[in-house]
């Protein structure tokens, strides 16, 4: 059996980072040009979380984060029309701070959760096009 000491190497901030997808549609209100037709996407969600290790040398677990963003975003928005499911224009960056928003609410109140932050979302709308948010981004909007 391994002593407890030994499970942690460092005691240093970390990010842990998971990906998904899910398939939505949507179209731009007020654009002119494709996009305000309907049209769909392939939606590719980064989720970045950061924080200390816990003794085992866990941020956070995986698993963690897949029920959150699951839970958050995939049942609401996975095979959805946008534009029914929020009430603002479903542009990129209003999405990604929304879903970052959704997303730091409901871990705050993860128990497991406890010492870490969401330090990042980033949203692909196509393979080579994303928005993101950063919770400095957020910190220095509610501080201003």
């Amino acid at each position: 059996m391994v002593a407890q000491n030994p499970l942690r190497y460092r005691a240093l901030p970390v990010s842990v980072v998971k990906q998904f997808t899910f398939d939505a549609a949507h179209r731009l209100e007020a654009y002119e040009g494709k996009c305000a037709q309907l049209h769909g996407h392939t939606y590719r969600l980064e989720v970045e979380i950061k924080g200390h290790p816990d003794p085992r040398g866990l941020v956070i677990d995986f698993n963690e984060i897949k029920a959150l963003v699951e839970r958050v975003v995939l049942e609401r928005f996975d095979h959805r029309y946008l534009n029914d499911e929020v009430p603002f224009n479903t542009t990129a960056e209003n999405l990604v701070v929304f879903l970052y928003e959704e997303l730091a609410k409901a871990l705050r109140q993860t128990p497991l959760a406890t010492d870490v932050n969401l330090e990042r979302v980033r949203l692909w709308e196509t393979p080579t096009s994303y928005a993101e948010v950063q919770r400095e981004d957020i910190i220095r909007r509610e501080t201003e």
